[in-house]
C-alpha cells in the first residue's frame, strides 16, 4: 500500500529505505539490516511465485534482529509491502509476527494521544488479512478500536461525485446493484497494477448489476492524460478536496470497498488485489460468478 500522507508513499519509500541503508550498522552473525533493506527494495521486481517466499524470508530475518526502532521500521516497511497482491497467509503471518515482535520489544510512543502508524499497520493485518497477533499493548488495542469505528463510518457513507464525462454518481442511488468503490491515483504503481483486474471483472459482471466506481483526488486533466490510450471501462470519479477520501478514512491507496445490493458494506481490501481477491469480496456481496 502507498500511504498518502504518512512515511511510506511512492515518493518517499525509496528515500526511507535508502536512509535505513545508511543509518543501520552491520550486525555480524545474521542478515545485516542493509541486506534486508536491499531485499525489501527488490520485492516488487519479483514474480508472483518468487515474492511470497522472499517476503517470508525477509520477515524471518527482521525477526532475528536485535530490538530497536530500526527493527520496527524495517518490519513496518515489510507490512506495507506484503499486502500488495495475493502473497498468501504464510507471508502475511510472518510479517505480522515480525512487526508484533518488534513493537513488543520496542514500543513506539503515542503521538498526540494517537497510535503511531506501525500499530495501525499491524491492526490492519489482523482485521483485514486475518493473521494472528498476540501483542498486548494499549496503543495496538486503540488502533484496532479506531479501525472498527472508521469501518462503522464507512458503512454509513454516501456521496455524489462527477466522473470524467461530467456524469453524477450517487452511492445511495445505486441500491439494487453491487457496488465496488476503489480509491486510486495515477502515481500509485499498485493502483495501476490492479486496474486490468478491475476492468476484466467489470466487463464480465456489469450485466449482473456490478458497478465499479474508481475515485481519484487528482486533477481531471492528469487522470485523462493517464487514461489516454488505455483500456479501462469503469467510470472514473474525481474527488476534489478529498472530501470522500476523508469520509472513507483513506490514508493509503489502493483501497477497495464493496457494498451489497442493499447498500450494506460487505468487504474491504486494504491494498492491491488480484482478480481472485476482488471476486472473493464480490461473492461476499452476493455476486454469483458462473
Amino acid at each position: 500500500m502507498f500511504h498518502i500522507s504518512t512515511r511510506i508513499s511512492n515518493r518517499s519509500s525509496a528515500l526511507f529505505l535508502a536512509s535505513l541503508l545508511i543509518a543501520i550498522p552491520h550486525l555480524h552473525g545474521q542478515a545485516s539490516p542493509s541486506k534486508i533493506v536491499d531485499e525489501l527494495h527488490k520485492l516488487r521486481s519479483l514474480s508472483d511465485q518468487e515474492r511470497p517466499v522472499a517476503t517470508t524470508k525477509v520477515a524471518t530475518e527482521i525477526s532475528a534482529l536485535p530490538p530497536g526502532m530500526d527493527k520496527v521500521k524495517l518490519a513496518d516497511a515489510a507490512a506495507n509491502l506484503v499486502t500488495e497482491g495475493d502473497q498468501g497467509q504464510d507471508a502475511l503471518q510472518a510479517v505480522a509476527t515480525a512487526l508484533s515482535k518488534a513493537l513488543a520489544e520496542t514500543p513506539v510512543p503515542a503521538k498526540n494521544d494517537q497510535p503511531p502508524p506501525p500499530y495501525f499497520d499491524l491492526a490492519r493485518l489482523a482485521r483485514y488479512e486475518h493473521v494472528t497477533v498476540s501483542l498486548d499493548n494499549p496503543l495496538y488495542k486503540k488502533a484496532t478500536e479506531i479501525l472498527a469505528a472508521n469501518e462503522a463510518d464507512i458503512a454509513k457513507a454516501d456521496f455524489t461525485l462527477k466522473d470524467l464525462h461530467n456524469k453524477k454518481w450517487t452511492l445511495s442511488e445505486l441500491r439494487g446493484k453491487i457496488v465496488l468503490v476503489n480509491f486510486w491515483a495515477t502515481w500509485c504503481p499498485p493502483c495501476r497494477a490492479e486496474m486490468p483486474n478491475l476492468d476484466a471483472i467489470y466487463a464480465q459482471f456489469a450485466s449482473q448489476g456490478l458497478v465499479i466506481l474508481s475515485i481519484s483526488d487528482e486533477d481531471p486533466s492528469t487522470v485523462n492524460s493517464f487514461l489516454q490510450g488505455k483500456i479501462y471501462h469503469p467510470p472514473v470519479l474525481i474527488d476534489p478536496g478529498d472530501a470522500i477520501h476523508n469520509e472513507f478514512h483513506i490514508v493509503g491507496i489502493p483501497q477497495t470497498f464493496v457494498f451489497d445490493r442493499d447498500g450494506k458494506l460487505a468487504g474491504i481490501a486494504i491494498d492491491q488485489s488480484t482478480q481472485s481477491q476482488f471476486l472473493a469480496l464480490l461473492v461476499q456481496a452476493g455476486l454469483k460468478p458462473q
